[in-house]
């Protein structure tokens, strides 16, 4: 019986590749769209699964129609073998940076403010310094980009709010100003600032659930004891972008950020205002998994982002 079970311990046995495989059917949730990312006939990727799960003793995908489902044992597995790849990665990296060789591909992530209106701009100055420093950029909601970071990803991120996620590291960057935003036309548009109580009767757009924007705008009306719900919400959108076209076809009025509406402002097409009492204001943070292993290109981004902060 004992050298039976040595017999199925010493057997289990697997190899980065498969790993990197089978992470890539885990996060693309398709054995096609992994065949494509590692570049192999999707017949290969589902031979390489089944030889991996034969060589642990269990299955660890859950096939239900179109839908890929860890199991139990699968979890574990995707859970150590991120880190063993985080590992990998980070030597080859170390290695590459030990030899002078500062290049290869960092994944980063922003939520629509920064990732539209400022880290463009950025990039580009970190271009100029990292040359051989490829950055892809992903913009979306701020809940994407934390979940991104947590998944793996993307190695770091920048977003609108504080995340309370335990795994989050975070570092404060540039600061922020939510005004009212209102079309040119506007019977406001000529006025300083309004009253709370005057949004309750207009038309107004709301950001997507999910956006940083519109979670600190929510958090200042109801730290002043009016909340969202009683505003007159005529749609919700999902960027500032369409937001903003929203505001000058005459939709509604909204909270946006100054960054994200200095063009309109320069060339007339919306005004702003501020709300009686409130100043809202906020920062953008560098967020990271403490989890991780930062590479060391992933550390050169996040020096670059942190030294070039204003706080």
């Amino acid at each position: 019986m004992k050298t039976s079970e040595n017999r199925r311990i010493t057997s289990v046995d697997f190899d980065l590749r498969q790993l990197e495989i089978f992470c890539k059917v885990v996060e693309l949730g398709s054995f096609s769209k992994a065949a494509n990312a590692v570049c192999l006939a999707q017949a290969s990727v589902s031979e390489r699964i089944a030889t991996l799960e034969s060589m642990v003793g269990t299955r660890l995908l859950d096939r239900l129609g179109r839908q890929i489902l860890l199991t139990g044992a699968g979890k574990i597995l995707y859970k150590r073998a991120i880190l063993l790849l985080d590992m990998k990665r980070t030597a080859c990296l170390e290695m590459q940076d030990f030899l002078g060789l500062k290049k290869g591909n960092v994944h980063i992530g922003g939520s629509t403010i920064p990732g539209e209106y400022i880290l463009p701009e950025v990039i580009g100055r970190f271009r100029e310094e990292y040359p051989l420093i490829s950055v892809f950029l992903t913009v979306a909601d701020t809940n994407v980009i934390e979940s991104g970071i947590l998944d793996g990803q993307f190695e770091i991120g920048v977003v609108g709010s504080v995340s309370t996620h335990k795994s989050l590291i975070r570092h404060k960057l540039w600061k922020d100003e939510l005004v009212l935003a209102v079309p040119c036309g506007h019977r406001w548009a000529s006025k300083v600032e309004i009253h709370l109580k005057e949004l309750g009767g207009e038309p107004f757009i709301l950001r997507e659930r999910g956006s940083g924007t519109l979670r600190i705008m929510e958090d200042y009306f109801q730290a002043s004891g009016k909340g969202t719900v009683n505003l007159n919400v005529v749609a919700r959108l999902g960027s500032s972008t369409a937001v903003k076209e929203g505001i000058k076809a005459g939709l509604g009025v909204s909270i946006l950020s100054l960054r994200a509406i200095d063009t309109e402002l320069e060339t007339g097409k919306l005004s702003v205002l501020k709300i009686n009492g409130i100043t809202m204001t906020r920062s953008f943070y560098l967020i990271r998994d403490k989890r991780r292993i930062a590479s060391p290109l992933c550390r050169a981004m996040f020096d670059f982002l942190s030294a070039g902060s204003n706080e």
